[in-house]
């Protein structure tokens, strides 16, 4: 198992909306694709509380090539997605990282 670890930094004022769009559009996609989130975070206390951490679990770079590539190409997706960025895009950025859990991680 690896987990892709993604940042996402909100434009300002574009949390809510950000976060509105995975709760009720984009999960249910993920769901559609086989897409299986491990978790999501906002930041409490730290650099930036307008950034969205969230992890991905893949069974390999190969599983999450493939589903990805479906979810960006899905055309709810690409429909959803502009609509809900008419008044302008939600974030300012992104990053990403792909994790291999160690020997003697609790997750696995």
């Amino acid at each position: 198992m690896i987990y892709e670890l993604r940042v996402y930094h909100a434009m300002p004022g574009k949390m809510p909306e950000l976060l509105n769009r995975f709760d009720t559009i984009t999960l249910g996609i993920w769901e559609r694709h086989g897409i299986r989130p491990a978790g999501f975070w906002t930041v409490l206390v730290g650099e930036s509380n307008q950034d969205l951490y969230y992890m991905l679990a893949w069974e390999s770079l190969a599983e999450r090539e493939q589903k990805w590539g479906a979810f960006m190409a899905d055309q709810e997706w690409v429909s959803k997605r502009a609509e809900t960025e008419k008044n302008g895009a939600l974030i300012s950025g992104y990053s990403n990282s792909f994790l291999q859990p160690t020997s003697f991680s609790t997750v696995k």
